[in-house]
């Protein structure tokens, strides 16, 4: 889909390079992004994807990783 959107110059200047060296288009570059900034604010998909990786990895009666896991979790802007 075509769409028109206003960008500031500094930010167009720098995916316009990045899209040079990596030999991509713009448009996969800014796809790439939106794509990325969507699933890094999509809680939902974050819920679910922490809720799958705790389930591969099983539950662990180690108190060093449980007390390692609880200071990381609080560090962590939710």
């Amino acid at each position: 889909m075509k769409t028109a959107v206003s960008i500031p110059d500094d930010i167009f200047e720098r995916a316009e390079l990045l899209a040079s060296q990596e030999r991509r288009s713009r448009s996969d570059v800014y796809a790439a992004a939106l794509d990325e900034y969507l699933a890094r604010h999509a809680r939902e998909e974050v819920t679910d994807t922490m809720n799958r990786v705790c389930d591969e990895l099983g539950e662990t009666d180690d108190a060093f990783l449980a007390a390692a896991g609880r200071q990381v979790l609080d560090r962590v802007e939710w």
